[in-house]
């Protein structure tokens, strides 16, 4: 029986140590390498060939999701999932765009983690059915394309002057851009404003 190949990428030692054991205790699954920082996730995939790589979205250097949006373009027959701690909409939404097979919590059962290999190795998708329902249910952006450009830049520290600079805009317009999205989102200021919108995936 072929054992499928799979790279783990888990800065924390000892979960990647308990991560690794327990891929290794499934007789259809090999873990060929496993890395502890982001930029290392390319090198040793082209060096091992994996056919699933299992990578934690919160890694030293490129982050989990630019690790895997880099291995996509790199070696596009290797499959990806991605393991999260986090169940915010935006999470599913950014593993999307980085063109992930499959999003897993890492509180999941431990079977979890070996059906969600087997089932993206098999050419599948696997998205966690409470992040899929978290996403469902989420609501939709009231933000403007407008809106949103204006509030990423306040996410990035720029104040009023700075923005309407940027955007050729004059500063009452931006003022006026800010206390909409304030109140669109219900939130009690800008810094909320941007929590919020962040939480649901509505600005990076």
């Amino acid at each position: 029986m072929r054992r499928l190949k799979v790279l783990l990428a888990e800065d924390v030692d000892m979960i990647r140590g308990a991560l690794v054991a327990l891929l290794e205790l499934e007789p259809d699954i090999r873990v060929v390498t496993s890395v502890g920082r982001g930029e290392e996730v390319v090198r040793e995939a082209c060096r091992t060939r994996p056919d699933v790589a299992v990578i934690d979205i919160v890694m030293p250097g490129p982050n989990g999701l630019t690790a895997a949006a880099a291995l996509h373009e790199e070696l596009p027959d290797c499959r990806t999932v991605v393991l999260s701690a986090m169940g915010r909409p935006a999470t599913l939404r950014r593993a999307l765009d980085a063109r992930v097979h499959g999003l897993l919590f890492k509180d999941a059962p431990p079977a979890e983690l070996s059906r969600a290999v087997r089932t993206v190795a098999a050419g599948g998708r696997y998205i966690d059915p409470q992040l899929a329902l978290t996403a469902w249910d989420a609501a939709e952006n009231p933000l403007s394309p407008r809106e949103a450009e204006v509030l990423r830049f306040v996410a990035q520290g720029a104040d009023a002057v700075e923005i309407a600079g940027c955007l050729y805009l004059s500063v009452g317009t931006v003022r006026n851009y800010l206390t909409t999205i304030v109140a669109k989102l219900n939130a009690r200021n800008r810094v909320d404003a941007v929590r919020i919108a962040a939480e649901a995936g509505w600005i990076p």
